[in-house]
């Protein structure tokens, strides 16, 4: 669940200032990545956990009305639905996760639901869960010919055979700093695909722009992207194409406050991007 606080002000120590405006809505990098490849028609189904109380109920049922299969989600009885404490300032966010029950979506607990993996066209996964589960899910993947796609936040150093065994790997500019190195560049430079907000995204050697709007809340773009791109890659566009109707996709969520609310439908994607390439 996020609980988003817009404020003029971030406190320093031991200040308190009074914030604008809050509130609740449902997040998760993987809740938004499900949500956003399913308002785009996408056929999603999620593995995860969340606690036995009241966000935990308020965050499945916001998952089914989206239409994301929750068949691989559990309620924890030990520990609580996991929130991100997000800060919005001048359009843009600071945010602070408690990952709660997703520190119980083990290894072994994804295994149990590998037969949602090996039906799926692609994987895409996040590191708000244990890295553990995700080196076992891209090797899996791996082993078994599925396309799997990482978006590395909240970022950490990655061991190479999860690289390795990695489709593609989407990072921001801040995060491909801190999971990168010259080695793993020269080796595996063709798995990154680098997104750089207003800006657009990189890929090999080729920028893909954005559209230029009003960003009013960048919560929960890279998740839409990412979500997107596993979208239209699933559905067979080509990786330049994939990258261009994301970035477009992304471009409707932070006209919006919270990470979810802004996320568009394949119709008005199809919408945006015939009245750019028009004459």
């Amino acid at each position: 669940m996020d609980v988003v606080t817009d404020t003029e002000l971030l406190p320093s120590q031991g200040e308190t200032v009074l914030g604008k405006d809050y509130f609740m809505t449902p997040g998760g990098k993987g809740a938004n990545q499900a949500v956003a490849a399913s308002r785009l028609g996408g056929d999603v189904s999620f593995i995860g956990k969340v606690g036995n109380d009241v966000f935990g109920d308020r965050l499945m049922a916001n998952l089914q009305q989206n239409g994301v299969n929750t068949e691989g989600i559990e309620s924890s009885e030990t520990f609580s639905s996991g929130m991100a404490n997000v800060l919005l300032k001048n359009q843009d966010n600071r945010i602070i996760v408690v990952p709660g029950a997703n520190n119980q979506v083990t290894a072994e607990y994804a295994e149990h639901y590998s037969h949602i993996l090996t039906e799926s066209n692609i994987v895409l996964a996040q590191l708000e869960i244990p890295l553990s589960t995700i080196e076992w899910c891209s090797a899996f993947c791996h082993e078994h010919g599925i396309p799997f796609i990482l978006n590395p936040a909240p970022a950490q150093l990655l061991p190479e055979t999860l690289i390795k065994h990695s489709t593609y790997i989407t990072p921001n500019e801040e995060e491909y700093t801190k999971i990168n190195s010259p080695s793993i560049e020269k080796d595996y430079g063709e798995t990154f695909i680098t997104t750089l907000g207003a800006h657009g995204v990189t890929y090999r050697n080729m920028t893909v722009p954005a559209p230029q709007v009003k960003a009013i809340d960048t919560t929960g773009a890279g998740d839409t992207f990412n979500g997107a791109l596993s979208y239209y890659l699933a559905s067979g566009y080509n990786v330049e194409d994939a990258l261009y109707l994301s970035n477009t996709a992304a471009s409707f969520t932070v006209e919006h406050p919270g990470a979810q609310a802004g996320m568009p439908t394949w119709e008005q994607v199809r919408e945006r991007t015939d009245k750019e390439r028009t004459p």
